[in-house]
């Protein structure tokens, strides 16, 4: 509720497929190239040619229509969308209209720590469009770059089930981490891989569902979280001042924060849909669907819950986790040696490690960590047999070399001293140095505690086990 008003939102999300040629011809399917540099009469719609669909783009939709429980046609066919744009050199887009390649699905998200299940209308495969270039060197002209025309897309559309736009975030984050788990598209949304239009309407409770609007092509999730926001309020200010809200699609504008009318919306009799012509019916046999299925590994939305519900861990802890599928094949393979409580692991994994990561630029599978000594390091300091400090020390060097923790505890000499007489003389000998620091502590003043037990490990050159050292410094100084 915002205001007095329900609100009602959908996604439909568009996806460029990561595979090596285009949807319906030979043309490298890469971003970056030289402008019209990857173009053929096919992509550039000329006269007379005719497309042949890319199976790799049907292989990854319906592992995507797997992914989210939906149900797979393997009968299908494509569809010729009508409507000119400049950079639409046919005037139509190859794409689905009445019968999707996956179709009622749905997809659990957690949000604020709550389970919540979105259904998912459909999943269809289309080409995409060009893009149109503006530049002040261009005397006032918009040119056009055919690169991207034909690249592959899937077209994810959701029910309109979210209800804020921390729902819609927690949406869009999800699709993105199973899209890289599946390893379909790379999900670069600073080059247009995963883009999303945006539908918004607002009621009052018990009324019939308000008028929506849409908001094309949202490159961002906190873009898309602005834009949902703004919109909510816009309308709910137009119904507040006795007026009504248009159905129409509206731009988003990040810079100024405010959203734009384009054009009234269109319903899908405008597009003039009819079977295309050039392209074979879909037929995909069983054996295939199934074998597609078998593929998909667990997810991360699935991965994220299960650590909640299984490890009691932290939603954003468990979720920074999940969405790496190297990160969760680490933890996984350490929780499933039964030793330690996940925070044993977490602690290290979502720290040192991650910062290191970050701060070389590397990839989990860079560096020679693994379950195995992960578990032997945290062993090791779970039984105090070296200190968090020691461990840090020995974290770093088992991230760049194939070594045993145990030899590493030896060559660097970081075993604790536990042994109570042993602790017992160091805490003498800095007791007989410190009287005023004893005195210190005696009235009152707690923090010459730390500095004694501070030079007790000093003393032992930090292989002192701290915790036994403190206890011994507190007996001590109380029997005096």
């Amino acid at each position: 509720m915002v205001k007095g008003y329900e609100v009602v939102i959908g996604l439909e999300t568009h996806a460029e497929l990561n595979t090596d040629s285009k949807i319906y011809c030979d043309c490298k399917n890469q971003f970056g190239l030289e402008v019209n540099s990857q173009v053929c009469p096919i992509c550039m719609g000329m006269p007379g040619t005719l497309p042949t669909l890319n199976e790799k783009v049907v292989d990854y939709a319906i592992k995507m229509g797997h992914a989210l429980n939906c149900g797979i046609n393997r009968v299908c066919k494509q569809d010729r969308k009508n409507y000119f744009y400049p950079d639409l050199p046919k005037a139509y887009q190859i794409s689905q209209a009445e019968v999707p390649l996956c179709e009622n699905g749905y997809v659990d998200i957690m949000v604020d720590g709550e389970e919540r299940r979105i259904g998912i209308t459909r999943i269809h495969i289309e080409e995409d469009a060009g893009k149109l270039l503006h530049s002040d060197k261009f005397d006032g002209c918009s040119l056009v770059d055919l690169n991207r025309c034909g690249v592959p897309l899937i077209e994810i559309v959701s029910e309109p089930d979210m209800r804020s736009s921390a729902e819609a975030k927690a949406y869009l984050e999800t699709l993105k981490s199973i899209l890289q788990y599946l390893g379909i598209c790379d999900c670069k949304m600073e080059q247009g891989s995963i883009r999303c239009d945006v539908n918004v309407s607002v009621h009052k409770p018990g009324e019939p569902l308000g008028t929506r609007s849409e908001m094309k092509n949202v490159n961002s999730f906190s873009a898309a979280v602005r834009g949902i926001d703004y919109e909510i309020n816009r309308q709910i200010e137009v119904l507040e001042n006795g007026g009504a809200v248009v159905q129409e699609t509206r731009r988003w504008d990040d810079a100024k924060g405010v959203s734009v009318s384009m054009r009234s919306k269109e319903d899908s009799q405008d597009y003039r849909y009819f079977p295309e012509p050039d392209l074979l019916t879909i037929v995909v046999d069983q054996e295939r669907v199934d074998r597609l299925k078998e593929d998909i590994p667990e997810l991360p939305n699935a991965k994220l819950i299960r650590y909640i519900k299984e490890y009691g861990m932290d939603q954003k802890d468990a979720a920074f986790i999940a969405e790496s599928a190297e990160l969760a094949s680490l933890f996984d393979s350490c929780m499933a040696k039964g030793r330690f409580q996940a925070k044993a692991y977490t602690t290290w994994i979502l720290g040192d490690f991650i910062k290191y990561l970050n701060d070389n630029s590397k990839a989990v599978s860079d560096t020679k960590l693994n379950a195995d000594n992960l578990t032997e390091l945290v062993e090791l300091i779970e039984n105090k047999t070296i200190s968090n400090a020691g461990g840090k020390k020995i974290f770093a060097v088992i991230l760049e070399r194939e070594k045993s923790v145990r030899e590493l505890v030896d060559e660097l000499g970081l075993a604790q001293v536990s042994d109570a007489s042993a602790l017992e003389a160091i805490a003498d000998k800095v007791l007989s140095e410190n009287e005023k620091s004893i005195a210190d502590y005696k009235n009152g003043k707690t923090n010459a505690l730390g500095y004694l037990v501070g030079q007790c490990m000093k003393a032992s050159k930090g292989k002192a086990n701290p915790g036994m050292m403190k206890e011994i410094v507190i007996n001590r100084i109380n029997e005096m």
